[in-house]
């Protein structure tokens, strides 16, 4: 095995965890499982697989991960972190015990290519790719302490591409996914209320050249119109990068993520300025009170 600890962060995965170990068996040294407390199946089946189990309250992932890297008995020289509902590729896995052995000194990050299923069919068109840092090397790296849109980030040294994919496949039904991302909205509307009013750090982060691109597209989206932004999204990516391609589930895919879960974090920040008469002190006032700003 390589010399890698795959760390990953679970509430009630027991739909996914056993898939989750068996893929990461496949390359990791070691795998740690930081639990919030479930009250399902997900403890048991990951001890029975041999994972080592932590339990930590959760607040919100970047603190439950960071919290992780400060606690764990991490032995690697390397960190994969992998959320339950993801996997490897038998292509990105044979990578990495070709390169990791070889990695040069100076390389202290790797991204690779996430890719979707939803509804058991990988969406292939409309969606931007998504490349995320997800190995590092221990004690280079970190999570942005952020709400949502967190990255990894190293503190020095450089990044490589890994050129094969993994996946984000999540087994949960329309009404798990629906409820997800109505609490998602929250945290999304309260993230773009504080980069509007500059009460975030929306700097651009050390976590690869694409999570800088992304970064910075995101910080035009905010100044645009209140719902035509989610509106033009889904058009965008529906249309014109070719999104109805994927069928049935390409709709609902880009319907439901690029345009329903945005107009609804837009009607929770409309609800927030409407509260306040769009008083910026007010707003910002609310935000520092309520969100530890």
């Amino acid at each position: 095995m390589l010399d890698i600890t795959v760390i990953i962060l679970t509430y009630n995965e027991e739909i996914h965890i056993q898939r989750c170990i068996s893929n990461a068996k496949k390359f990791a040294k070691e795998i740690f499982v930081v639990d919030s407390f479930s009250n399902d199946r997900t403890v048991e089946i990951a001890e029975r697989m041999g994972a080592k189990i932590y339990q930590h309250k959760w607040l919100y992932p970047a603190d439950q991960f960071n919290w992780a890297l400060c606690n764990l008995p991490i032995q690697t020289e390397w960190i994969w972190k992998q959320d339950a509902d993801e996997w490897l590729t038998d292509e990105l896995i044979t990578e990495l015990h070709q390169r990791i052995p070889n990695n040069p000194q100076c390389v202290n990050g790797y991204t690779a290519q996430c890719l979707r299923k939803f509804m058991g069919k990988e969406i292939k068109h409309g969606i931007i790719p998504l490349i995320l840092l997800r190995l590092f090397r221990y004690k280079y790296g970190s999570v942005e302490n952020k709400m949502m849109d967190e990255h990894v980030i190293i503190s020095e040294g450089d990044i490589g591409a890994l050129r094969h994919p993994f996946y984000d496949d999540n087994l949960n039904g329309l009404t798990w996914w629906t409820n997800k991302h109505n609490n998602y909205a929250t945290k999304e509307a309260i993230e773009l209320l504080k980069t509007e009013y500059g009460l975030s750090e929306y700097d651009v982060v050390h976590s690869g050249s694409h999570s800088e691109s992304i970064r910075k597209k995101k910080l035009k989206y905010v100044k645009l119109p209140l719902f035509w932004r989610s509106f033009a999204l889904f058009v965008y990516r529906y249309f014109f990068r070719l999104g109805f391609l994927d069928g049935k589930e390409g709709f609902l895919w880009h319907f439901l993520q690029g345009f329903w879960y945005r107009s609804l974090a837009d009607a929770k920040v409309f609800e927030i300025k409407k509260k306040f008469n769009h008083n910026p002190d007010q707003i910002k006032a609310y935000l520092i009170k309520n969100y530890g700003i």
